[in-house]
């Protein structure tokens, strides 16, 4: 893969996650986002050595969008301090299954990950992870809907499951109850967004890709 950066300074690189590519590398051995930064950053500055790089954060395998890294143990302690606080704002698009009752809410679950399905289950009792979102719907054609959602929390799987548990699975989501797969096993959730502080100037930054074209086509 090319490596698509879409902001970078000292501290910090923001680059494109396409889908079906892991952010991080796992058993599977398959490229991963992190081994393909790493690699740019140690030909662009020319590196004989190890490269520092720190994952921020992570989007699901089947999920592309906005990925922010760290390239220092600075960046990396301050950006994951902002994580933790709350204080990121991380803005989704996703094209769901069917049409919504209402255009704009707020969801609030408990959410408990089942290991074994690598699954995010929602929890009726008070033993879970409270996991919360919002949403906005920019578009319907009664089949399909194409949503705006912003998450105040940052749980496994959490829109995923959330908007299953309303009844509007994530298009090409199986593991979630989509009625079919797409051809290219994507699901159509996209991280659009992301807004930070700059670790070392507290400069307010905000990171943007358009979702892909085609998701407009499907909703006609």
């Amino acid at each position: 893969m090319t490596l698509d950066v879409l902001y970078e300074d000292n501290h910090l690189i923001a680059v494109y996650k396409p889908a079906g590519v892991l952010a991080q590398g796992d058993k599977t051995g398959d490229i991963c986002l992190m081994d393909e930064a790493r690699a740019y950053l140690k030909k662009k500055y020319q590196k004989s050595g190890n490269v520092f790089l720190g994952l921020l954060h992570r989007l699901d395998r089947p999920v592309s969008g906005v990925v922010l890294l760290a390239k220092t143990t600075k960046g990396a302690s301050r950006l994951s301090e902002q994580f933790r606080e709350h204080q990121i704002e991380k803005i989704y698009n996703a094209i769901v299954v069917g049409k919504l009752k209402e255009n704009r809410g707020v969801l609030i679950n408990q959410l408990q990950k089942d290991i074994d399905k690598k699954r995010a289950v929602i929890s009726k009792k008070l033993d879970g992870k409270e996991a919360e979102l919002s949403y906005k719907v920019l578009s319907t054609n009664d089949k399909l809907s194409l949503l705006e959602i912003k998450t105040q929390t940052g749980r496994f799987h959490q829109i995923r499951a959330q908007l299953s548990a309303i009844g509007h699975p994530v298009l090409g989501d199986l593991k979630y109850g989509a009625p079919f797969a797409l051809p290219n096993k994507s699901i159509t959730l996209f991280a659009t967004s992301l807004s930070f502080e700059t670790p070392t100037t507290k400069e307010k930054k905000t990171i943007s890709i358009a979702m892909p074209g085609q998701w407009h086509s499907m909703l006609k």
